[in-house]
Parts: C-alpha cells; structure tokens; sequence
C-alpha cells in the first residue's frame, strides 16, 4: 500500500506518516491502531513484524457500526476509546446466547460507556 494510500484511508497526514516510516517521529497508539485497521494488520505485525500466535490469519478491518460512531461523536471519544467500548461490548455478546441479542442503538452504545466508566472510573 503506498504512503497516499494509507494517508487516505487512516486520515493521518503523508508528511507524518513518511516521518514516523523514517524514523524522524513517533506515532501514537491511536494513529496505530487506525493503521493496523486499515491493513487489516495486527499490532504484533506492526511493531514487530511478525503474526501472533492467535492471529496468523489475515485479520479483517475493524467495522465500527454507524450508532456506535454516532455515539462516540456524541460523547467526544478518541478512535482507541471508540474501539475499546465495541470489543467491551462483543466480549458480552460472545457470552450470550444469540437469540436474546438485538442491535445496538446510539442511546444503548452510551449507556454502556456510562457503565463502564462507572466500573472503572
């Protein structure tokens, strides 16, 4: 993928993303984790080099359902927050049984980050 490609695709600037390949500057978590979505790449990968032992397929890219990016939008989280509340919430979905499941809607995406928030402060 070329540097204008990511660039794109990650909203992260070609000049940074070109310093930080160099060398010149360091990225942040959250400019990582936008990165490894959009390769579809795991951190291991990209900070190591490597795959991890439990992701040695290719991982798909994070979707993020349009109420939870609404309610993000809303409560003003950060991508690395954003993406912490969806795996909160399909770590819970994976312990239940589908059929008591139903979509999230925005107002249940922010009762959720209330909870947690609550939780752990």
């Amino acid at each position: 993928m070329t540097l204008d490609k990511l660039a794109e695709k990650t909203g992260i600037s070609k000049g940074f993303l070109s310093d930080v390949e160099t060398g010149k500057r360091d990225i942040s978590s959250e400019y990582l984790l936008k990165i490894a979505d959009v390769m579809g790449a795991s951190l291991d990968y990209l900070l190591r080099g490597e795959n991890s032992a439990s992701t040695s397929a290719r991982q798909k890219p994070v979707e993020i359902p349009s109420e939870l990016s609404e309610a993000a939008q809303q409560l003003k989280l950060s991508y690395a927050q954003t993406l912490e509340l969806l795996e909160a919430n399909q770590s819970v979905v994976a312990r239940r049984s589908s059929k008591s499941l139903k979509r999230f809607g925005v107002d249940d995406w922010k009762e959720l980050y209330k909870a947690i928030r609550k939780v752990y402060g």
